[in-house]
């Protein structure tokens, strides 16, 4: 099946089972905006409890805050946003559908990519075990001749990029040919900056109101309460402020589902360090960062990174963790190295010292800060892609079934009577009202026992506990697994151990430290 059917389905499989939602549909939905439903919540609740657990309980110099949306404007003033938060975009006059112009490059790269990874596929094929892979990318006339392409054309775009060319964006897309994907023709505009902000005002007067901004991040509130919470958790550097909160960015190309959102939330923590550590310590986050999404065990092969052509103009070193989406690979967490860019520009437009005295170096300074920003919404959708699955099973059925790692999944445990009858419904509610203070459990009497375990499986329940006449004679029920539809016997009194053993996130934490 093709990829974008794929991904047709998994959007349609969110709204169909109460994952996500279009926001205000009744009234025809409001663009990039989405609502999350019942069981989208959840799963998005455990993912955020998944990184904050990560953060503050695995590394005992983070703690966490939660700044507030608004702002003082001269916040983004001092941050740039105010003057460098653009992005290029481009416009196809016949289709009159706007494009961000580094996109197109970037997806006109990958699809070389994509062609010289099929070359090493078929070759791979045909010679078996005997293939050499490094010979052959550096032998083969057509992989050489896509790789000397994209090497210009990369080379091109990443100096347009660090020198604010817009014009040379325009001629790349020109030269390479890039065509509208809706019109199919090459007929573009000029390449113009657009501010990604949303502006509104504060005040009970129009005349007293003050322009705010709905802040585009998270980590800007991070910054100006560096100093509030150094001294008041006499915290010593290094150290790290971490924060969960929602940001808003005007996208004009907002597409992809949830992953690129207007109205989205983020997971930063910003790591305040020494000057002249930053790298070590930007080496170490990338690591960190990487075994946390490794962990869920979603495939090594589907995470890459990827080093930022055009370095933002606070940073001195910066990459991005990519995974690979229905879409391609995409950035899911960015790891940034900022220098001390941030804190000082606060200082300068505030006219408070931001530094930290450093006891053992007996002097001030202004810390370096190295980031780590993953969003949630695109973490969401990389969980919800690689658990989607459907398997054909004997006999010619087919079942859809989401492999949610269990300490993620939104339901942990459904209870399921056999029938409802023989005083097995009343069992059942007994035994869902003892669990249901351990971890999210579903209660389901409704149809065959057959279809309601689908319906536990397209929602990604990693165990079902059924109820049958057995259990009125021995206190015993039987435990399926959502994965391999194995089931076992075990007593009542063993199921809150055996189901919490499986899907406290303690077991995901355990693997990172």
């Amino acid at each position: 099946m093709a990829q974008e059917d794929v991904f047709k389905k998994i959007v349609s499989h969110c709204k169909e089972y109460g994952f996500v939602f279009p926001s205000s549909e009744i009234y025809d939905g409001l663009g990039a905006v989405y609502d999350y439903g019942q069981l989208g919540v959840e799963l998005k609740n455990n993912i955020k409890k998944y990184w904050w657990d990560s953060m503050t309980l695995l590394h005992e110099n983070v703690v966490g805050i939660d700044s507030a949306i608004f702002m003082h404007p001269t916040i983004w003033k001092a941050s740039g946003h105010v003057d460098a938060f653009n992005d290029p975009l481009i416009d196809n006059k016949d289709s009159k559908k706007r494009y961000r112009a580094d996109v197109l490059i970037e997806e006109y790269l990958a699809r070389i990519d994509e062609k010289i990874d099929k070359e090493v596929e078929k070759a791979a094929r045909r010679f078996g075990e005997s293939f050499d892979e490094t010979m052959f990318r550096q032998t083969n006339p057509r992989v050489l001749e896509n790789q000397k392409r994209r090497d210009e054309v990369h080379a091109r775009f990443a100096k347009a990029l660090n020198d604010g060319n817009l014009e040379e964006l325009r001629q790349i897309i020109v030269d390479c040919e890039i065509a509208c994907p809706i019109s199919g023709t090459r007929n573009w505009t000029e390449v113009r900056q657009f501010n990604l902000m949303f502006a509104t005002e504060m005040g009970s007067t129009a005349d007293g109101a003050m322009k705010v901004y709905l802040r585009p991040e998270t980590a800007q509130g991070i910054f100006v309460n560096f100093l509030n919470v150094q001294k008041t958790g006499r915290m010593k550097i290094p150290f790290g402020i971490a924060q969960i909160g929602k940001a808003f960015r005007n996208e004009i190309v907002a597409r992809q589902f949830i992953f690129r959102m207007r109205e989205f939330e983020q997971m930063e923590m910003q790591f305040f360090v020494a000057p002249g550590t930053e790298l070590q310590w930007f080496e170490y986050w990338k690591q960190e960062r990487l075994k946390w999404h490794k962990a869920l065990g979603f495939g090594d092969e589907n995470y890459q990174y990827h080093d930022h052509d055009k370095l933002a103009h606070y940073a001195n070193a910066a990459t991005d963790i990519e995974f690979r989406m229905p879409f391609g690979f995409k950035e899911v967490e960015g790891i940034h190295s900022r220098t001390d860019f941030d804190l000082s520009q606060h200082e300068k437009y505030s006219g408070k010292k931001m530094q930290y005295f450093d006891p053992e170096l007996n002097t001030s300074y202004v810390p370096y800060v190295v980031e780590t920003s993953i969003g949630v919404d695109r973490m969401f959708l990389s969980v919800i892609s690689s658990a989607y699955c459907e398997e054909q099973l004997e006999g010619g059925e087919t079942r859809v079934v989401l492999k949610i790692p269990a300490a993620l999944a939104p339901v942990k445990l459904a209870v399921l009577p056999l029938v409802k009858k023989d005083g097995l419904p009343e069992k059942a509610t007994e035994i869902m009202n003892a669990l249901k203070f351990s971890f999210a459990c579903q209660y389901d009497e409704k149809d065959s026992i057959g279809r309601r375990y689908r319906r536990q499986d397209a929602i990604g329940t990693p165990y079902c506990v059924t109820i049958d006449h057995q259990t009125l004679a021995d206190n015993t029920v039987t435990v399926r697994d959502r994965d391999t539809m194995e089931q076992k016997r075990v007593t009542i009194d063993e199921i809150e151990k055996e189901i919490s053993l499986k899907t406290d996130i303690k077991q995901l934490l355990k693997k990172l430290a």
